[in-house]
């Protein structure tokens, strides 16, 4: 097996396949283990305050975070900012990060739904349920993987803490702000959206050691389509 094949099942299909597990466990731990143990027990109950202040303001917003997470537009940003990032920086490392870590939440996402049966909130729904269970949101996974990646890019990039700090606070915000119209408009429980950030948060994680860690060895073979970069070179050189 190459040095290549090793690192990446080492590095990217070892740690999802772990992920996975653990988002299946946590599962059914919150479905069928816990569901009568608080905080579990006043889930419905926040469901239902939310839906019961829902107003015309607060809905229209909620429905924009809603629509920033949307299947189409998450697939657009992505390939937008994959673009984008490959147009600047005239490599193939921070595109292809980002891509892998959305496509690895959507997959263990899409896993875990299909190993979890849970039902949506018992409240009014704001939007036509699809057919993957409530455990995790999707939603909120994908604005996490999405949007945090974005986030690490630009700060590993900004000159000064107060522009690291400014990213972070810019585009963190989606994802919490998806996770909370989530719940305001009837389609998650509180449970759902917290472990969709696990999901999300983990596989910016294990894409970004696998993928912007330039120390690391591949072997002969280099990620595919990734070309050296000045400052790969320069590192290169100083090692040797």
């Amino acid at each position: 097996m190459s040095d290549f094949a090793v690192q990446v099942i080492k590095r990217v299909l070892v740690p999802v396949a772990l992920l996975l597990t653990f988002m299946v466990l946590l599962g059914v731990l919150v479905t069928r283990v816990l569901d009568r143990v608080w905080p579990f027990t006043v889930e419905d109950a926040v469901n239902r305050e939310l839906a019961a202040d829902r107003t015309g303001g607060w809905n229209d917003v909620s429905l924009v975070f809603s629509t920033l997470a949307s299947t189409q537009v998450i697939l657009l940003v992505t390939v937008v900012a994959a673009l984008v990032l490959r147009l600047v920086l005239h490599r193939w490392r921070e595109p292809l990060f980002l891509c892998a870590a959305v496509s690895a939440q959507a997959l263990v996402f899409l896993l875990t739904t299909m190993a979890i049966d849970r039902r949506r909130p018992a409240v009014e729904h704001m939007d036509v349920s699809p057919p993957t269970s409530s455990f995790p949101s999707g939603h909120t996974s994908a604005a996490v993987a999405l949007y945090v990646g974005i986030a690490l890019l630009l700060a590993l990039r900004a000159r000064s803490t107060a522009g690291k700090a400014t990213w972070w606070a810019l585009l963190v915000l989606v994802p919490v702000g998806v996770a909370l119209t989530r719940m305001y408009r009837g389609m998650h429980h509180p449970s759902d959206v917290l472990a969709s950030f696990v999901n999300g948060g983990t596989c910016v994680a294990i894409m970004a050691r696998a993928v912007l860690d330039r120390t690391l060895n591949w072997g002969r073979a280099r990620l595919p389509g990734v070309t050296p970069s000045g400052g790969d070179v320069a590192a290169a050189r100083a090692r040797s």
